[in-house]
This record gives structure tokens, sequence and C-alpha cells, in this order.
């Protein structure tokens, strides 16, 4: 496929469909407690980009999170094994600095896995970033993912915030969730697959 076609098809406009990559879903919060996509989630593709637009908690402090069910389930609690890194720089030029974060990883945990963590919920305040997910739909492997998503911390830190592992499940995943650690959230999320 060739740059143009991909970069259109990435963050082209809903129902555009180029080459390989095609936009499946878009959902927007306001006020609410969780972004759910049930549906769409298929061995139509082998990846899955979830792309996250000025997402704004109503709580200070919150993480911004995911969980995924299994074929069937619907409790949001599958078993995560994951790792967790942040490279932050304060506005006052400060402080810098690059560390793994340990309390945001999963060692076969079944918690929501953290995306950003300590977002700042002021007017201007955002996180932006992606996640992929890989053959979702498979029955042999288990689920890989990783994530990079970009947020204001509460303190005026700009967090570039890292997170990698797999679902450790062999069932198909079709099902996935997005909500904050505490309270309700604004905010765009796109579903793209990737054949």
């Amino acid at each position: 496929m060739p740059l143009g076609a991909h970069k259109a098809a990435l963050f082209g406009v809903a129902g555009v469909s180029t080459g390989d990559v095609v936009l499946l879903s878009t959902q927007t919060a306001s006020d609410s407690s969780s972004l759910d996509f049930t549906s769409g989630i298929t061995s139509t593709y082998g990846e899955y980009i979830f792309k996250f637009y000025n997402i704004n908690p109503a709580t200070n402090g919150a993480h911004f999170t995911w969980q995924a069910n299994a074929t069937d389930s619907t409790s949001y609690d599958e078993t995560i094994t994951s790792t967790f890194f942040i490279a932050w720089h304060n506005e006052a030029d400060g402080e810098t600095s690059l560390a793994y974060q340990a309390s945001y990883d999963q060692a076969q945990g079944t918690a929501y896995q953290t995306l950003s963590h300590l977002n700042g919920n002021g007017a201007d305040e955002s996180s932006a970033g992606e996640l992929h997910l890989f053959n979702p739909a498979s029955t042999t492997y288990v689920k890989q993912f990783y994530s990079r998503v970009n947020n204001l911390y509460y303190s005026d830190y700009s967090m570039d915030n890292y997170s990698a592992g797999y679902i450790n499940t062999t069932t198909a995943i079709d099902d996935i969730q997005f909500k904050m650690s505490s309270g309700n959230f604004d905010g765009t999320i796109k579903m793209w697959g990737v054949k």
C-alpha cells in the first residue's frame, strides 16, 4: 500500500476504506462511565487499532484503562500479563525521566490495564494515543497488545505512557471496554481493522 493511501485509511473520515485498513467504529463519551466496543471484533482482521482523542476525566488524577471479554463473557476480567513504563517532563523544565512503573503492570491479573495514569481533569487537559490488539479472534494463541498514550498529568507534566503484554486466553476476544479508574469521562475512541 502506498504511504499516502495508508495515511488516508488511518486518518480519514468514517466509512473510508483504503487498502487493508478500515475504520470500523467511532464512539464519543460525554460524561460517560465507559465506552464499550461489543461488535466488529472478528476474524476478519488480524489487528485492531483503537485511537483515543481528547480523553478528559471528570475525576482529577484518574487512570485511563481498558479490559476485554472472551466470547460469551460479560465481566471484563480477562487474565493479563503486562509491562508499563513512562517518560515525563514537567512544564517548569525541572524534571525529566524515563522509568519502569511496576504499580501499573500486571502478572496474571484481572484488573483493568492502565493506558495513561493520573490524568488531569482541567478543561484544557486530556490524553491521546492508541492501543494495538493482535489477532483477538484466535483460538490458538494468547492475544498480544501494546499501547502508547500521552497525557497531561494532573500536576502539569507531559507523560508518555507505554504498555505491552498479552491477554492470557486462547478463547476469542470479542468485546473491549474503556473507562476511567474513577468517575466518568469525555472523549472519542475510533476502532480500526487491519487485514
